[in-house]
């Protein structure tokens, strides 16, 4: 599988990453993960992304991989109390939430912990970035970052504290295009796509309380022809994955198959620069002021 680099990280990582949501919070049985991180491993994914908030997710991760744990780079995220006593971005619970991670995932160092989408005035105030800046002194974690969306991810990228962003991009949430992944392009950070395909709405509908039902929203607007392809998710995988900038795609799953899938999918499809214009064209010919990144 290709690998890029991420940004100033210098860290070689896979254009496919795992993202641990779903395995947390569909409650998937360790025997299950176990089987599916190790393969993806085998197959040559090198990215693993969780957080503190997904549930068990971090323990599952822990206790499927710890024991490979040069075989690839691990990302979490803090921000969120989940199941502290302190509210969620108090400071020493954000102290507290990074030790606690590096037990659940059985490490003594993670490649990057990100702040969990705070809101730029937080990170304006900066007492969050200077928790993570102590605990990179200190050897728990190699590099920092910034998971969210919108004016806050154009802030992070521009305050020039964090190593890598983390944001929503796919044929339905473009507009980091043009609010934050320029600015990272410019200052060198790593750009890691949470939702690369959108959740795939156009092949089953989500509830109306499920976020990504605004992508379902969206996509009825934009109505792009290959949705009705037979190769439509590699070919949205693949658009995503063509933005300048861009390093690595999250995509999570507790089937230890789906990964592998994903993978031909990405490995079959491209998108010629005629198809990615035309996937830019319709979406600044359609899309509304209020289409912002889905935090």
């Amino acid at each position: 599988m290709e690998r890029r680099v991420l940004g100033r990280t210098g860290m070689e990582v896979s254009v496919l990453g795992f993202g641990g949501a779903e395995i947390g919070y569909e409650k998937a049985e360790p025997a299950t993960v176990e089987r599916l991180l190790n393969s993806a491993l085998d197959a040559g994914l090198n990215v693993i992304d969780t957080a503190e908030c997904y549930a068990d997710s971090e323990e599952l991760i822990g206790q499927a991989v710890a024991h490979r744990r040069d075989a690839f780079f691990l990302f979490t995220k803090c921000g969120h109390a989940s199941g502290f006593e302190e509210p969620d971005w108090d400071l020493k619970m954000l102290s507290a939430s990074i030790d606690r991670s590096l037990q659940r995932l059985k490490t003594d160092r993670i490649d990057l912990v990100q702040l969990h989408t705070c809101s730029e005035e937080m990170l304006r105030d900066g007492a969050v970035i200077e928790v993570l800046q102590r605990a990179q002194a200190a050897g728990k974690t190699r590099f920092i970052g910034y998971s969210g969306d919108n004016e806050a991810a154009r802030y992070a990228v521009e305050c020039g504290a964090f190593d890598t962003l983390q944001t929503s991009l796919n044929i339905a949430d473009q507009s980091p295009l043009d609010v934050s992944l320029p600015l990272a392009r410019e200052n060198k950070l790593g750009v890691i796509c949470k939702r690369p395909i959108a959740n795939a709405v156009w092949l089953k509908t989500p509830a109306e309380d499920d976020y990504a039902y605004t992508y379902w929203q969206r996509l009825q607007k934009l109505q792009y022809p290959f949705l009705s392809e037979d190769d439509s998710v590699g070919t949205a995988l693949c658009w995503t994955l063509s933005q300048d900038g861009v390093t690595t795609a999250i995509v999570g799953t507790k089937n230890p198959e789906r990964w592998a899938k994903n993978a031909a999918l990405l490995n079959a499809g491209r998108v010629t620069s005629s198809e990615n214009e035309a996937i830019r064209a319709r979406w600044r010919e359609v899309a509304a002021e209020d289409w912002k990144g889905q935090g």
